[in-house]
C-alpha cells in the first residue's frame, strides 16, 4: 500500500517536529533544535557555533543550555549581520 505525503506531512513524519512559523514566534529566545530549523542548518552545526564562537550567531546560555534570540534569528535572515 502506498501512502502519498505532501512535502510538510513528509517532513514532519521524519523530524517528529512541526515549529510555528517564525513571525509567529513571541518567545524572546528558541531552543537549539528551533534555531537550526529557522536558520536553515543542522542542530550539530549551532552547537559547534555556540562551541567555537565563530557562528553567525552566539546563544545565550540558560542552566547550561542553548537559547538563541529570536529577534538576532530575524535579523539575519532578512540581511542584517
Amino acid at each position: 500500500m502506498e501512502t502519498n505525503f505532501t512535502p510538510l506531512e513528509a517532513l514532519a513524519s521524519h523530524n517528529q517536529q512541526i515549529f510555528p512559523p517564525l513571525e509567529s514566534v513571541t518567545r524572546p529566545t528558541v531552543p537549539t533544535d528551533a534555531a537550526a530549523f529557522y536558520l536553515n542548518r543542522r542542530p550539530q552545526t549551532l552547537r559547534a557555533w555556540a562551541c567555537l564562537e565563530n557562528g553567525a550567531l552566539r546563544p545565550v546560555r540558560i542552566n547550561g543550555r542553548l537559547a538563541w534570540n529570536v529577534s538576532e534569528i530575524r535579523n539575519l535572515l532578512s540581511g542584517g549581520e
